[in-house]
């Protein structure tokens, strides 16, 4: 039996990174997830749940095998996965076979953390998308939402494009 409630997985990437002065750099650090829903009043059943906190480009097979774990696990039907963009889709496609849940990743080009970020807006698009999209898996980035098996990131111009 599945649920309407929507059931979010963290696993890093830019959305959470956060500047550390010491060392003059980002690094990825605890969700923004909770404070964006909270500010934006959402009414919405949901839960959080973190799996892991690290820069995509970190990301193992055995991370991967976890999101997947964790995604099939889940007795939602609704899923949003927030995760870094420069393997998003790798992963994405490792939850395939999944009948009767719509995933839903997305992620940021900028922090959270920043005043000027894409997160805000990327977040709320996608939470739109795992509750208007038929049963499937989907990119859901900067306004547009995408077939997983049909994206791809273009680096240069910091945004996704259509692969079909």
């Amino acid at each position: 039996m599945t649920s309407p409630k929507l059931h979010i997985f963290t696993t890093g990437g830019t959305i959470d990174k956060v500047y550390f002065d010491a060392l003059s750099e980002f690094q990825v650090g605890e969700t923004a997830l909770d404070a964006i829903l909270r500010e934006a009043n959402v009414s919405f059943d949901h839960e959080i749940t973190s799996l892991m906190k690290k820069d995509s480009l970190d990301l193992t097979d055995a991370d991967r095998a976890t999101i997947r774990d964790a995604v099939a696990a889940s007795p939602c039907n609704q899923i949003l996965v927030t995760h870094g963009t420069d393997t998003m889709v790798r992963s994405a496609l490792g939850l395939q076979d999944m009948p009767g849940k719509t995933i839903v990743f997305t992620g940021a080009m900028q922090p959270a953390s920043l005043r000027s970020t894409d997160a805000i807006f990327n977040i709320g698009f996608a939470v739109a998308c795992t509750q208007l999209q038929p049963p499937g898996i989907y990119i859901a980035m900067s306004g547009q939402v995408f077939d997983a098996a049909h994206v791809q990131k273009d680096r240069t111009a910091q945004r996704f494009v259509n692969t079909a």
